[in-house]
């Protein structure tokens, strides 16, 4: 049915654990959750053994920065979030068997255990080396904690581990301009020592594991991520961190120490299997350890490199456990146009799409489906949401539905008819029928959701177009015999409708299996006899409603709405940030040297865009400063200019210039600076008191 000819006993399917520190908005679920969910729908409906978990992701330095900010301890927070995305999976129908967390004790048991094994078996190094800390905040800083500029495509607010807009993996040594995240200033380099895994160890039974065994049954994206990693060299990675949230280090030379999020968040996956299989009272090794389990990672793309390399590694230097089968990672979903941003409030959050349109979850399962980022970075509008509901979802699938369960009312009092002989154009019908499990099983076993959900589509069109050549209305009192055919006929299709669509559209099938009055298994789609003749129907009602112009105006209005007020909030915290500068003595004041210069001279400083380099009169000296007001000021307007200097600031190089003070600038809220002037002429050199 698909590529990959073992057959196994039972499938273990996971989805990345997200972070407990926010909640749920739609990139996440078109990344990683709506594909597993409709795999492990569609594995169940044929009556696998599977087995779907997942969880709250809830140590890190994630976890830390949002509770810092908020004002609250860690546990709150993810109290909090776990919480609520926890219901946001159930209401949307994510059907995990079982959805944990990893601040649970049987988690911390087994990370820990895996970490001692690991340990016992010599796998780790412990290494002294320099990582950076904030002096201000006296403490080491996590990945997370360090931001600067991506080494790979220039975003400026890379994190230490990860760039998020081009996706690459880092360390925080490789950023440019380091910054911490706690104070704002440049982190120094102290010494500490750390856990080391060798990957490096690794390197040749990956090329064999992944470069020779996966090419071809692994996504393009994700097999050419992993190569590229192989390629460029592996290097020891710390398996610890100096934290004060996370999962102790289980060794008495480690005080202080936590395990890393990647070597803890991972064996997530295998907790929440414990913790499933305690309360079902059976083994959980089967699933973990048996070779003819089937184990599929979903994921988005910036997880590739930790569930393809560092947690296979982390496997297989246990020496227990089975590696991924497949690890499907989708790219991203944007948004309006724009890249999906927490930060900038730039999202459609689940919760309230719930709240706001309780009545067509499905409607968003088939839309993210539809354009699920499967090979490629895809878009979201809301636009196209309403098009593919009015257009799609009512036009075409709902449509066949109800025309021919009310012409089954009409005609037959919701009594399913007899089927007389047959024509060629029906038997076509029929034999065409047939294909669509294969087709759509296959692609679904192929991770191809978006090609499977078309197929299903195409059965509804099937529909339509039978129902238009055959046009039972016109019969109904001329050939009896011909309609009550015709009417089995597309009765059935309904039939193979309801079956099939239950991976994609569940609360939608449930709903015309109850009108149906049968549910029916996967064995018995692409039948034609799924309804028996004198089987009695329940009255009909609409699958699907149109969606008005005025519900999306609301949603978008709402959207850019919620962006400018995140835009506001953060200027306040920036203005806020300036206005918390602690309190200083006159004398400190009294220790700056400002006075009134004229700029002489102004020119640009080569291979820069911000810099200007002037030649200021001060009264008593000519001095060179360089000012990054290039963006804000032409060199030609400023001559003559009068400007506040700050002259007993020590000087220094900046671009192999010697900078001999600086100028005063004032700055708007929107970034734009501007000179601070006297508002008459002063002699140069004039003191600003």
């Amino acid at each position: 049915m698909s590529q990959d000819t073992k057959k196994f006993k039972r499938y273990t399917v996971t989805s990345a654990l997200p972070y407990a520190n926010g909640p749920l908005h739609i990139g996440h679920i078109a990344g990683a959750y709506l594909p597993a969910d409709t795999y492990v729908r569609f594995l169940r409906l044929k009556g696998e053994d599977v087995l779907y978990v997942g969880g709250s992701d809830e140590y890190g330095a994630a976890i830390l920065l949002r509770a810092k900010k908020e004002g609250i301890q860690p546990q709150e927070i993810i109290d909090k979030y776990h919480n609520i995305n926890k219901k946001t999976f159930e209401e949307f129908g994510i059907s995990f068997d079982m959805y944990h967390r990893t601040s649970e004790p049987i988690h911390a048991e087994t990370a820990q255990g895996f970490f001692t094994k690991l340990h016992e078996k010599g796998e780790f190094e412990v290494i002294e080396s320099e990582q950076y800390f904030d002096e201000e905040h006296q403490q080491f800083l996590a990945d997370r904690y360090i931001i600067g500029e991506c080494p790979k495509c220039g975003y400026s607010e890379a994190y230490g581990d990860q760039c998020e807009r081009c996706g690459s993996s880092l360390s925080p040594r490789e950023l440019i301009k380091p910054k911490s995240t706690l104070s704002g200033g440049t982190p120094i380099l102290r010494k500490t020592k750390h856990w080391y895994l060798g990957l490096d160890k690794y390197t040749d039974w990956l090329k064999k594991w992944i470069v020779e065994d996966k090419k071809g049954s692994w996504k393009p994206t994700v097999y050419g991520q992993c190569k590229s990693w192989i390629d460029q060299g592996l290097q020891p990675r710390a398996m610890t961190r100096d934290l004060a949230w996370g999962i102790p280090v289980p060794l008495e030379d480690a005080e202080n120490k936590v395990l890393y999020v990647w070597l803890d968040a991972p064996i997530g996956y295998i907790s929440s299997t414990k913790a499933w299989a305690e309360k079902q009272n059976i083994d959980w090794r089967p699933y973990w350890q048996s070779e003819d389990t089937k184990l599929v990672h979903f994921i988005g793309k910036d997880n590739i490199v930790f569930h393809c390399i560092i947690f296979p590694i982390i496997l297989k230097a246990h020496g227990d456990y089975i590696l991924p089968d497949n690890v499907p990672a989708n790219e991203f979903l944007n948004l309006e146009g724009n890249k999906l941003s927490t930060s900038r409030n730039w999202a459609v959050w689940l919760h309230e799409f719930l709240e706001e349109m309780p009545d067509k979850k499905d409607v968003l399962r088939y839309v993210l489906t539809s354009i699920a980022p499967e090979n490629k970075d895809s878009e979201f509008t809301w636009k196209d949401f309403q098009a593919r509901n009015n257009n799609e979802l009512v036009a075409d699938l709902g449509n066949f539905v109800n025309r021919t369960l009310i012409l089954t009312k009409k005609y037959y009092q919701c009594e399913i008819p007899a089927r007389n002989e047959l024509s060629e154009y029906d038997s076509e019908v029929l034999e065409e029928l047939q294909t669509y499990p294969e087709k759509i099983g296959s692609l679904i076993e192929e991770y191809r959701f978006k090609e499977a959900q078309f197929e299903l589509m195409n059965i509804a069109r099937l529909g339509n177009k039978y129902l238009a050549e055959t046009e039972p209305w016109k019969k109904s009192k001329t050939d009896p015999e011909r309609v009550k055919t015709v009417m089995n006929i597309v009765l059935q299709i309904t039939a193979n409708l309801q079956i099939l669509m239950k991976p994609f559209l569940p609360e939608t099938a449930e709903k015309l299996s109850k009108m149906l009055g049968k549910s029916g298994a996967w064995e018995e789609a692409g039948t034609s006899d799924i309804l028996t003749a004198g089987h009695q129907i329940e009255k009909p009602s609409l699958l699907f409603q149109k969606i008005e112009d005025k519900e999306i105006e609301q949603q978008i209005e709402k959207l850019n709405s919620s962006k400018k007020q995140k835009e506001a909030e953060v200027q306040a915290e920036k203005k806020a940030e300036k206005s918390d500068k602690e309190a200083i003595e006159f004398e400190d004041f009294t220790k700056l040297d400002i006075r009134i210069a004229t700029i002489l001279e102004a020119e640009k400083v080569p291979k820069t865009s911000k810099l200007l380099k002037l030649k200021l009169d001060t009264g008593s000296e000519i001095r060179t400063v360089v000012s990054g007001i290039a963006k804000f000021y032409k060199p030609n307007e400023i001559i003559g200019k009068q400007v506040t200097l700050l002259v007993n600031l020590k000087p220094r190089k900046i671009k192999g210039i010697e900078s001999q003070g600086m100028i005063l600038m004032a700055e708007n809220e929107d970034g734009k600076l501007a000179f601070v002037s006297p508002d008459k002429t002063i002699t140069n050199g004039g003191g600003v008191r």
